[in-house]
């Protein structure tokens, strides 16, 4: 069960409209890795945890508070949008080809559609989509997407706060900043424990070794011009699951022939084969040669 607690976790509060930015923010809010995404994200994986009840509880802990973003940006963007005719921004823009080239223009959409409301989009219109979000039942493979997810929401964030000059919402962006340096430590202790608990690194841990192929589970092949990656740890000394060895490879070649497919029968007509005597399709001879 959930309630709603009418105070904001954090103060969203511009200086002054600026609906041109607002269509910026919309990408932390409703973009591939925004807020919406991660509440999802977290939320789902904690309602389908099987396992330890305290991760269960750490994603529902962490999906509650990533709904309240949802609600802080939202509100912000409301601001932005307030009391600001597009004819002005769209002149202060313009003034500035820097800025009008990083910026575009206001979303019509917050005129048009919202209501000079925050809409669940991306900074250019793209509809928030459940396909951004995983939530396997594999509580390792899970955290890793979820420090992903935070390291790009944090990293946009901060090219957004480079972009503005409002102190109130450089102020707000600061607070979501430093929430998302908490959450990707949060996730990485998470992450320790689980490789120290499982013993393994390599996702998923309970799938028997000698059922792979183990003579090229610890191989990397050069497969593009030059030879930078032979110096990564990757390509030498000891792999990080510890069982085995980095082994790279300058000149790799195939470990099969070419592949022979049989024709398809004719009733699935694919292109066949054509000789001189030979009708398309079909394999009969022709009575006109």
């Amino acid at each position: 069960m959930f309630y709603h607690i009418k105070e904001l976790q954090y103060e969203a509060k511009p200086t002054k409209p600026n609906p041109v930015y607002a269509k910026l923010i919309q990408e932390i809010l409703g973009g591939q890795y925004g807020e919406i995404s991660v509440m999802m994200q977290y939320l789902f994986q904690g309602f389908n945890s099987r396992g330890d009840k305290k991760y269960r509880d750490m994603l529902l802990d962490l999906g509650t508070e990533e709904m309240a973003h949802v609600e802080l940006l939202a509100t912000l963007i409301a601001r932005l949008l307030d009391g600001a005719p597009a004819s002005v921004q769209e002149e202060g823009y313009k003034s500035d080809p820097v800025v009008a080239a990083i910026m575009g223009g206001m979303n019509p959409q917050h005129a048009i559609v919202s209501g000079l409301g925050a809409m669940p989009v991306d900074s250019v219109g793209n509809r928030w989509t459940a396909a951004y979000i995983g939530a396997s039942g594999n509580l390792l493979a899970d955290f890793r997407a979820n420090l992903t997810a935070e390291s790009q929401g944090r990293l946009q964030a901060v090219r957004l706060y480079e972009l503005i000059d409002d102190h109130g919402v450089k102020d707000t962006l600061s607070f979501l900043i430093a929430r998302d340096t908490a959450h990707q430590n949060q996730w990485l202790a998470a992450i320790a424990e689980l490789e120290e608990a499982e013993g393994d690194v390599v996702v998923p841990s309970t799938f028997p070794r000698e059922l792979e192929k183990q003579a090229v589970a610890y191989d990397f092949y050069n497969l593009s011009r030059g030879e930078a990656s032979k110096t990564g740890r990757w390509a030498s000394g000891p792999s990080m699951d510890g069982r085995s060895q980095f082994q790279y490879f300058s000149e790799p070649g195939p470990f099969a022939g070419k592949p022979k497919l049989a024709p398809a029968p004719p009733y699935i007509h694919d292109t066949q084969k054509f000789t001189k005597n030979t009708l398309p399709g079909y394999g009969m001879p022709d009575p006109m040669m």
